[in-house]
């Protein structure tokens, strides 16, 4: 029979293991959220495409675009043609403008989705501006592109039979670590720079 001190050492071992495990399991929980999401359109999140297909399909849906500004982000953001019609397979490119009214560079990252939620698995991205990071510069006025097509395989999906239009929306964040990090790097210069006198 174990010592009653031995039994409370591996009690405490199995909680401390226990409370370790759920903590990589929080922290791992937000890349499988969006790897699943990416993986099945889950929630409207739209796919990524190296190419168009061959072959267009046969139905034609009217495609609508939305972009919006978060909270503390300086920017004017709207897409430039407010919808579109697109035949299934067939690749088109739409401009969004971003216009940066501040006074100085700023980091922005577009969060996207598309409506109906179940549209996502068939909406395919060639091309996107929400790939990466965007930095505009002082008063700048940017067009960025979208390339994608709708999948003719949502002909087959009788969830869809009944739709059609399709709203692509954006919303661009600030992305604020990087304007910290660019504000204490010139902090830092300045400092060194008054170390050198």
């Amino acid at each position: 029979m174990a010592a009653p001190g031995a039994r409370h050492g591996w009690t405490a071992a199995a909680v401390v293991a226990a409370v370790a495990a759920m903590l990589a399991l929080t922290y791992a929980s937000v890349p499988l959220y969006r790897a699943f999401c990416a993986a099945t359109g889950f929630a409207g999140t739209t796919q990524v495409a190296k190419q168009a297909p061959a072959i267009s399909g046969a139905r034609t849906l009217t495609v609508r675009f939305d972009g919006n500004v978060g909270p503390g982000l300086p920017w004017s953001f709207a897409p430039e043609t407010p919808e579109i019609t697109l035949r299934t397979g067939q690749t088109a490119t739409v401009y969004f403008k971003v216009r940066n009214d501040a006074g100085r560079p700023v980091t922005g990252r577009a969060e996207y989705n598309v409506t109906p939620d179940v549209v996502g698995a068939y909406f395919d991205k060639i091309n996107c501006f929400c790939f990466s990071e965007q930095t505009v510069g002082p008063n700048e006025t940017v067009e960025m592109p979208v390339v994608f097509f709708l999948d003719p395989a949502l002909e087959h999906d009788k969830s869809l039979a009944a739709v059609d239009s399709v709203t692509l929306s954006y919303t661009f964040f600030p992305v604020r670590d990087r304007e910290k990090a660019a504000m204490t790097d010139t902090e830092t210069g300045k400092a060194g720079s008054d170390k050198k006198l």
